[in-house]
């Protein structure tokens, strides 16, 4: 049986250039070593249910530090697991969950957890020769067809609130192309993008990127923000036929706990108003997916927002689940909101609790859709993840910027992999 024969963290930049964990984990089967690694990333519009992401406070990087989530796994994780025997990363994950003892990781932090749990997953992946997505496959989703299906791709093209500093309220305006293959799906995503750049040009606007690579000009409410994604996609010789629309709303994020209402394209809405503005502005622009569409305790206007809208719309709880199998069964499987779940797996801490989710999630017939964060950096597991389960979506970031790209450029790896 496989023992863990090193554990090495140290603190790197994400692409907001603050610390975040990564981590190695090397595995020793009678004299053979191997090694996985894995980066961490870090969310902005983050829910207040989340787990843990243990930061140092103080002067240095703001507050930001990650010293003391990689002191945790160099050496209160490490002391506990070196030499120690496992027989997956699975029972690792099991292992540090029963270790840390709490539910959103506040021993030792969801960035420490993470980091191990899949660097681990990662370097078993290799021990047995398999790609990631083969061995997460292998492990938690070993029931599902044989397929090779990929997510539909959810393009970042244009971002707001938390994400970018200007004038527009919603969080992130997202491509969702359905040309049925992977290779056509991206191409439209770049052509689109860079059609919509070319387009602001023109019109005097800026093309200064938000945090996850979209542009982040002065466009104002939704519908005029629309009026340039649809232009776009005409102009780059597609049609609606060819691309759905979806929002992240992060609702959140604009939402008055004072007065309850939300606060949106300079209008004051209850939560049933802001039901029917979505449900015009679908109507009117293609919309099929929106994000977080309310605030994450608003479970009122949350069944409103189902009833209304779930026979046509993917709602997406993100803040609302935040990846948590408790949440999702208090507010998905009893009380029957939204239809869909975003899935990052910063949220809960581990691998295998990740994948309990989104199993409890395919069992309620609720969609998927596999998540980066705002703060990313170069590693590429989530497109494994989401191609293992499976998932309906995978939100990857724009087609641009590294951090975002190598999100894409895994799931042409992958796809190349098959045909071999």
């Amino acid at each position: 049986m496989p023992t863990i024969s090193n554990i090495s963290a140290r603190w790197i930049l994400d692409s907001r250039g603050f610390p975040t964990v990564s981590c190695s984990v090397t595995l020793d089967q009678n004299g053979k070593k191997v090694t996985g690694s894995a980066s961490v990333p870090s969310g902005a519009s983050t829910g207040s249910h989340e787990a843990l992401e243990l930061r140092d406070g103080g002067s240095a990087f703001g507050g930001k530090g990650v010293t003391k989530a990689v002191k945790n796994v160099n050496e209160g994780i490490a002391s506990r697991i070196l030499r120690k025997e496992f027989s997956s990363a699975q029972e690792l994950d099991e292992y540090l969950i029963q270790l840390d003892g709490t539910d959103t990781k506040t021993t030792f932090g969801a960035n420490a957890t993470l980091a191990i749990s899949e660097a681990a997953h990662r370097a078993f992946a290799n021990l047995y020769g398999l790609e990631l997505w083969q061995y997460l496959r292998r492990l938690y989703f070993s029931e599902l067809p044989a397929t090779v299906t990929f997510p539909r791709i959810m393009c970042n093209i244009l971002n707001g609130g938390a994400h970018a500093d200007n004038s527009i309220d919603i969080q992130e305006f997202m491509l969702i192309p359905k040309t049925g293959n992977i290779e056509k799906d991206i191409q439209l995503c770049s052509e689109v993008y860079h059609q919509l750049k070319k387009n602001l040009l023109t019109q005097k606007e800026a093309t200064a990127v938000g945090d996850e690579g979209g542009f982040a000009p002065n466009l104002g409410t939704m519908p005029q923000v629309l009026e340039y994604v649809n232009q776009a996609i005409l102009d780059a010789k597609f049609t609606r036929e060819d691309c759905d629309l979806g929002l992240d709303a992060a609702a959140t994020e604009f939402y008055d706990s004072e007065t309850d209402l939300y606060n949106v394209d300079s209008l004051s809405l209850t939560s049933s108003q802001l039901v029917d503005y979505y449900a015009q502005v679908s109507k009117d622009y293609n919309i099929l997916s929106i994000e977080d569409a309310l605030s994450e305790d608003d479970i009122a206007g949350w069944s409103v927002l189902t009833e209304k809208m779930s026979e046509k719309s993917v709602l997406v709880g993100d803040d609302l689940f935040v990846t948590s199998t408790a949440r999702f069964q208090t507010i998905a499987v009893e009380q029957k909101i939204a239809n869909a779940i975003l899935i990052k797996p910063n949220q809960i801490g581990t691998i295998l609790e990740t994948a309990k989710v989104i199993n409890m999630a395919k069992v309620q017939n609720y969609k998927i859709a596999v998540s980066h964060r705002s703060g990313e950096t170069s590693d590429s597991f989530i497109s494994d993840l989401a191609f293992a389960s499976q998932a309906d979506f995978l939100k990857c970031g724009a087609p641009a910027r590294g951090e975002r790209v190598a999100k894409y450029n895994r799931l042409l790896e992958i796809l190349d992999s098959l045909v071999e």
